[in-house]
Order: structure tokens, then sequence, then C-alpha cells
């Protein structure tokens, strides 16, 4: 389910009123792989519901390039929102997470272990305010560029 901006911390704080440990995590999730859906359904596992910050397509220009995204915000924010792991989809454009975990306040943050503490600053804003950052082996070989590259024949 897509949830609004101006909307998520509140909807975030009813949440963990009713008792929910609530996950967040964060990304472009462009082109979905196997290595998004395990990466998500690990995410899930550390707690009662997932949020997932998905990057507009103005912030994946940015950090990937003008030829990415393929997909549409709107278009990605419905296919990995039907994803049993994803229990919530919100639309972020900043740089980083920063300003949006600050609304969400998770109570545990999860990133790829291609981060590291030292290079994730979402990561010590959590444990500033007492949440846990959990770091998730990626699968080897699986990401969107790679699928692009696949697709291209560059591969």
């Amino acid at each position: 389910m897509l949830i609004a901006r101006d909307k998520i911390a509140d909807f975030c704080q009813v949440l963990r009123d009713g008792g929910q440990k609530v996950v967040f995590t964060n990304g472009c999730f462009d082109i979905l792989h196997a290595g998004h859906v395990r990466y998500l359904k690990k995410a899930r596992s550390f707690g009662d519901c997932l949020v997932l910050g998905l990057n507009t397509d103005a912030s994946v220009r940015r950090l990937k390039g003008s030829s990415r995204p393929v997909n549409h915000e709107l278009e990605r924010a419905e296919v990995v929102g039907a994803l049993e792991a994803v229990d919530y989809v919100v639309l972020f454009d900043e740089p980083t997470a920063e300003a949006l975990i600050e609304q969400v306040h998770p109570d545990v943050y999860v990133k790829g272990g291609d981060y590291t503490l030292e290079t994730l600053p979402e990561g010590r804003l959590v444990q500033g305010y007492g949440g846990k950052v959990e770091l998730v082996r990626l699968v080897e070989g699986c990401s969107t560029t790679n699928v692009i590259a696949k697709i291209r024949g560059e591969s």
C-alpha cells in the first residue's frame, strides 16, 4: 500500500502505538530480481511490518544516471508493494533517506551488506534514538545493473 509522504509519520506512529515493531528500508527497486525479493523477505523478518522508502524517478536519475529508472515510480511502487514482505511504500526524493527516517522513526533500519555503519548516515541517525541497524548480505551477481547488461548482451 502506497502511503503519502505527508501522512507517513502519523501512520507509523499509529503502528507503533498498536504494538507493531516497524522496520524500514529504502532503495530504487527499478527492475525487481531475486536479490531484491530475498533482501526484502529478510528485512521483514526483523519486525512486524516493513515500510519501504522508494526513490522517486528524479532521485533515481540523480543516483544512477539519465537512462534510469527503467520503470516509473508508481509502477515500481505497485510491484514492490505487491510483495508479501512489503507492507507499506512511501516515495522520497532526497539524496539520502535521513529526512524520511525522521518521519518513520523505525525500530529497525535495514540496508544491504554493501554498506557499513561508517558509510550509512541513516544508520547513525537510527542508532542515535535507540533504534537498531541490520546490514543484510546481498545475493552475489543479482543487481539491476547486471540485469540491464544481460538484456543489452553485455554480459
